[in-house]
């Protein structure tokens, strides 16, 4: 089973989508990408996620283009904010799934705010992706 997960900077939302998957069922073949890969993941996406036991900062932020020519069974897109076009991906796709989430390194205010609304973000992509395992990939 292969899935992409795409976002525009795949720095933050895609990566932690990524990291949830791979915890899920190691058998997974999961990979992220960006239309406008960072190339570099957001630290404190790499912290909320290693706050719930799960390590990321190996993850590489890699152009969409890298996975152009494979066949993929999902390829999801987690853009959310209104100002944010989600990207489209061309390759072979068996089924695609649009999964939004608010873009936390775009938040302002207090160091704690900020933290928080990373943790917020955080669950509600453990949340969402668990379901879409349940419902979709576990046997």
């Amino acid at each position: 089973m292969k899935i992409l997960i795409l976002c525009t900077g795949n720095s933050c939302r895609s990566q932690m989508a990524h990291g949830f998957l791979q915890s899920f069922n190691k058998n997974l073949i999961v990979r992220s990408a960006g239309t406008e890969a960072s190339g570099k993941l957001n630290e404190k996406a790499v912290a909320v996620m290693k706050e719930i036991g799960i390590v990321i900062s190996h993850h590489t932020s890699d152009s969409v283009d890298l996975y152009l020519g494979d066949e993929w069974d999902y390829v999801i897109t987690v853009c959310g904010g209104a100002n944010e076009v989600c990207p489209a991906f061309m390759g072979k796709v068996n089924h695609r799934f649009h999964i939004g989430f608010d873009d936390p390194s775009d938040i302002t205010g207090s160091d704690e705010y900020i933290w928080s609304e990373f943790r917020r973000v955080r669950n509600e992509i453990k949340e969402a992706f668990f379901k879409f395992y349940n419902e979709n990939i576990k046997q």
